[in-house]
């Protein structure tokens, strides 16, 4: 009994409360263009074909500036500590997000969406970082899921203020938002793994390793490819909603805000059943696999499906969201993977290569488009990406028991 409250308090101490909280204003941030995309950049003067096209330009440089922005923040953390990437990302993402209320061309919002992408680069992956070293192996997934869950509902938050306000106000609040976030992180504590680690003479940081040394480039690659499926979902299948229903002649109007917030209300289910069952059957590989897979069948309805409709295909948005729930788990094995000495990097670059890989996603979905329309862009895609998913999965090692007090050497 003394055990449980122990682990109970641990759960709900400060360092996993404020993880929580930053990854709710990252993933605000992180979706609030996908939300406010059409209205903003109609008010910049835009037209409709203009608006799918400079869209995916304005992701694509804020997906690049997170790929940018891992490996800084990935660095920093083992270099300098957890508490650095915590104070330094949040300065900038929501300088960047508070200045977005205020553009007055495409130019500086492509150049304001880059310096926000590298800014949010560092907040989940810190965040995990520290919980993961700060909470004992019984109960470490229990803390990924709570920063998860609350985090993901950020997309809800940012869906709720765009409707409420407009979209350069819903830019500001979320730099406010990130601002006075900030207040509550000042004076946390470093995790004592790093601290003993920062005052021996072991390397830390080694970005370069991962693809120099073949054991930990492949334990890389896998941890990253088996996030691929859920950034198809959500940045392909969920971000071009309404282009999506336009050509399957879905019945009455498809609105991105609402496909995307419906997504992630899922996916804060989805992160919650995800970690509970992954610590109730002792396994992350196991639940990962039944995600991924109720993921691909529903991907494969939501392209499928013809002149049905608004309300069944909300459904799907959401369905997809649940499916899509093994996000906490993902940055969890990618944690787990690592020694402590590498672990900021990996579990920073991770999510964030992920991320990342919308930009040749993207590509690949616009280059394809013409052939074949936006579904059959998608299915290719989106095929490819499964298939890379599931093989990594089968290749990856189960971390579930796994002490993190170790170094790579």
């Amino acid at each position: 009994m003394t055990n449980s409250k122990s682990n109970l308090r641990l759960l709900f101490s400060m360092p996993v409360i404020v993880a929580a909280l930053g990854y709710f204003v990252d993933i605000y941030d992180l979706i609030l263009f996908g939300i406010v995309r059409v209205s903003s950049l109609k008010e910049l003067g835009l037209s409709p074909t203009e608006i799918t096209e400079v869209g995916a330009q304005i992701l694509n440089m804020q997906m690049a500036g997170m790929l940018i922005g891992g490996i800084l923040w990935g660095v920093l953390g083992d270099k300098k500590g957890r508490m650095s990437v915590l104070l330094g990302s949040i300065i900038l993402y929501s300088t960047a997000n508070f200045l977005n209320g205020f553009v007055q061309n495409v130019e500086s919002y492509m150049a304001l969406r880059f310096i926000a992408g590298i800014g949010l680069a560092g907040e989940l992956g810190a965040g995990v970082t520290l919980v993961s070293e700060l909470l004992p192996k019984a109960i470490r997934g229990y803390g990924t899921m709570i920063i998860a869950s609350v985090g993901v509902t950020g997309a809800i938050a940012a869906n709720f203020i765009a409707q409420s306000f407009d979209w350069r106000t819903a830019y500001i609040i979320g730099g406010v938002l990130g601002f006075a976030l900030l207040l509550m992180r000042v004076g946390l504590m470093e995790s004592e793994m790093f601290k003993t680690l920062k005052n021996s003479a072991v390397k830390r940081g080694a970005f370069f390793d991962l693809f120099t040394k073949k054991e930990l480039f492949f334990k890389y690659a896998k941890s990253i490819m088996i996030g691929l499926p859920l950034w198809f979902c959500v940045g392909i299948l969920i971000l071009f909603s309404p282009e999506f229903a336009k050509e399957l002649g879905i019945q009455g109007s498809v609105n991105a805000g609402h496909a995307v917030m419906l997504c992630y209300i899922g996916l804060t289910l989805g992160d919650f059943a995800s970690g509970f069952m992954s610590q109730k059957a002792q396994s992350r590989r196991k639940i990962i696999f039944v995600f991924m897979g109720a993921a691909l069948v529903l991907s494969l309805i939501y392209l499928s499906i013809s002149n049905a409709s608004a309300e069944l295909f909300y459904a799907l948005c959401f369905g997809i969201g649940v499916a899509c729930g093994y996000w906490a788990l993902f940055i969890t094995v990618a944690a787990e993977q690592f020694g402590t000495n590498i672990r900021s990097t990996v579990a920073s670059t991770v999510p964030n290569f992920v991320r990342g890989m919308v930009v040749p996603m993207s590509l690949a979905f616009l280059a394809l488009k013409p052939y074949g329309g936006v579904v059959f862009a998608a299915a290719i895609v989106g095929g490819i990406v499964f298939i890379i998913g599931f093989v990594a999965l089968w290749k990856l090692e189960e971390t579930f028991h796994k002490e993190l007090d170790y170094i790579e050497v």
